[in-house]
């Protein structure tokens, strides 16, 4: 959410912002203050007829004490001119503050001074990359791999829930476990997160305070009395200081979480249809920091940092990526992805994506902070963060750890959760 004041002092700060995005920037700057002239307009004459009407009511009590029945009469015709006004201009606040409001709430953060500019991901610039793509001739994709196993079952999954789902079994089912623990271990122990067990269902204040709705209704699953199935862990991490005053001196939060998510995948026709790469339901562990303004920019670097470490620790060649303008999502500010190597595919695909939203989330949401011995209060700032995906860091282990004889190795760092297990199927 925006705060229309700012845009009210910076307009062609925001009309540049829209329209590196994609959108017509100009336009919507001037439909936002034509709007807000209009509602400000209306306020102030509120405000004088309510003012006027004060004073005539006292005026009818003096001429009616003086028995001047005349100007009572002449005073009280008034006042009802006035409550006709009243009435007119209170329906203009309140529909045109609604439209001003609706407006603003589908309009995306704007980005960051540092943010490059471009129109889509070919415009994405390479921060960094670590690891060397594995020497694997003729390699099979996860999907081959998985069914060949007989450890991935797509059919099953689609007999009795639809396309986009998979059963995992025996060995590779409970690699995913491993992989999952592994994560949560990682970021609790050595960075420092808090881990949380939250709900998987939310109301609408939490999705619409973590930017999901409105705009991307039609993204989630929604229950028969109205709640939300979760998209990410991120919207009840986030929404635990929804509504609520921090200590600024207890921050930065950072949470995280394993939870299964679930997206309807509504825009993605046609994409990544085979495979576990785009499903309706997986698994992930989420990252989600709430940090005082000044400190978000710092704050998101150390969070891309936790999550690169889940690849460093898997050995997975990755590379991180700096989103453009036009390729950052709706709430961000800014936004690394993290993609990992698949073999099959001859390239890298997202496995993670780390944005530090700024304010924008925190608006909606009324989450703020205060010093200690101070009054006033500020909205703090909000990050999150994938640390990982876990369907799609088993699809990357599988692709990059199989051998000629279809088995797939178990990656070092995940030895003490599998036991006396250093490969899933194949020969002995």
């Amino acid at each position: 959410m925006h705060d229309i004041r700012a845009i009210r002092e910076t307009p062609e700060l925001y009309a540049r912002a829209w329209s590196s995005k994609g959108l017509s920037g100009e336009s919507l700057v001037a439909e936002l203050l034509g709007l807000d002239e209009t509602l400000r307009a209306a306020q102030t004459a509120l405000q004088a007829a309510q003012a006027e009407r004060n004073e005539a009511s006292k005026k009818i009590g003096q001429a009616k004490a003086q028995k001047n029945e005349d100007e009572a009469q002449r005073l009280m015709a008034h006042v009802e001119t006035l409550k006709r006004t009243l009435e007119e201009q209170a329906e203009v606040e309140r529909t045109v503050g609604e439209e001003l409001r609706s407006l603003l709430a589908t309009l995306p953060n704007i980005p960051a001074p540092d943010v490059p500019k471009g129109a889509g991901e070919h415009d994405n610039v390479e921060a960094r990359r670590w690891g060397e793509p594995f020497a694997i001739s003729a390699p099979k994709d996860h999907v081959d791999l998985g069914e060949g196993l007989g450890l991935l079952d797509f059919e099953a999954a689609a007999r009795m829930s639809g396309s986009r789902f998979v059963v995992l079994k025996g060995q590779l089912a409970r690699l995913e476990r491993a992989v999952g623990q592994f994560m949560l271990d990682l970021q609790t122990e050595e960075h420092g997160y808090i881990e949380v067990a939250p709900p998987l269902l939310v109301n609408d204040a939490a999705a619409y305070g973590t930017d999901k709705l409105p705009k991307f209704a039609d993204d989630l699953f929604q229950t028969t009395d109205g709640r939300w199935l979760i998209p990410t862990a991120e919207v009840p991490l986030t929404s635990l200081v929804m509504d609520q005053v921090v200590a600024e001196e207890e921050l930065p939060l950072r949470f995280t979480a394993l939870t299964p998510c679930f997206r309807s995948e509504a825009g993605a026709s046609g994409r990544d249809t085979r495979g576990m790469i785009r499903q309706h339901q997986f698994n992930k562990v989420e990252l989600v920091s709430i940090t005082a303004p000044e400190k978000s920019d710092e704050e998101h670097e150390r969070m891309v940092g936790c999550a690169e470490a889940v690849l460093k620790r898997l050995e997975l060649p990755f590379r991180t990526m700096l989103l453009c303008t036009g390729d950052m999502g709706f709430g961000a500010r800014k936004t690394y992805d993290l993609e990992v190597w698949l073999p099959s595919q001859g390239k890298y695909r997202e496995i993670s994506s780390c944005s530090n939203t700024g304010d924008f989330q925190a608006r909606r949401m009324n989450a703020r902070s205060k010093k200690a011995g101070e009054k006033g209060t500020r909205f703090v700032h909000t990050l999150n963060g994938s640390g990982l995906a876990v369907g799609r860091t088993l699809v990357a282990i599988m692709e990059n750890y199989q051998d000629e004889d279809g088995r797939i190795a178990i990656p070092q760092a995940l030895h003490r959760y599998l036991p006396g297990l250093t490969h899933i199927g194949g020969k002995a």
